[in-house]
């Protein structure tokens, strides 16, 4: 299982908020990161987390497709991020 799908999940973060999640991410990765913060997942925890979305789009990608998102729309988030930095 994708580590960030298995930390929200050992967070007790359901299947729907976790869809959610990721497409908040395939849309607005910065604005994810708000709703990432806003599950009550402990700093420890939430800082690494926070790290591997930052530092891995790979990461997004195999989440999604293991959710059965849109990945297109991963490539025009990833976009969007490399344009923010």
């Amino acid at each position: 299982m994708n580590p960030i799908i298995q930390t929200l999940k050992d967070h007790n973060v359901d299947d729907q908020k976790i869809a959610e999640v990721f497409e908040a991410l395939t849309q607005n990765p910065l604005a994810a990161m708000a709703t990432i913060q806003s599950l009550g997942i402990p700093e420890d925890k939430l800082k690494p987390m926070l790290m591997m979305v930052m530092t891995n789009p790979n990461l997004i990608k195999e989440a999604v497709e293991e959710l059965n998102l849109d990945f297109s729309k991963v490539e025009a988030a990833k976009a969007t991020l490399q344009e923010s930095k």
